[in-house]
């Protein structure tokens, strides 16, 4: 007999949690677009090292967006979830981006953020800061 570990809500928190953040992505995305960026990539992965949730351009900029996603409540602000530590990672995959794609661009490298707040009603609020790193 197979017994159950009780993890299928785990499962589904995880699939919630997903799901959200792609809708998040997809309305950074269009956000970037609609401020006349270029979306090149999204979600980009370099091996175990980590994410670039959308890679840019904003002229001659190379722009490494960050996307933090999050439902209204006593939560902290998606912006507070881009730490120093993250700061330093997103440095670092855009190091790694760079490298694969034939070096940096004449207007250098940015990195942004995107906060995406979802109220249990009406429409997301969708912030964009630029150069947080």
């Amino acid at each position: 007999m197979i017994v159950g570990t009780g993890g299928g809500a785990d499962v589904n928190a995880h699939r919630a949690r997903s799901a959200m953040g792609r809708y998040g992505e997809g309305l950074a995305a269009k956000l970037l677009a609609e401020a006349g960026m270029t979306v090149l990539e999204r979600n980009w992965r370099s091996g175990r090292t980590g994410e670039i949730d959308i890679v840019a351009r904003d002229g001659d900029v190379l722009v490494i967006c960050e996307v933090k996603t999050r439902r209204a409540g006593p939560f902290e602000h998606p912006m507070a979830a881009v730490t120093p530590r993250k700061a330093e990672r997103l440095r670092d995959l855009a190091e790694r981006w760079i490298q694969t794609h034939g070096g940096a661009p004449p207007g250098g490298v940015r990195i942004d953020v995107v906060g995406v707040l979802l109220p249990s009603r009406g429409a997301a609020v969708v912030e964009h800061v630029r150069g947080v790193a």
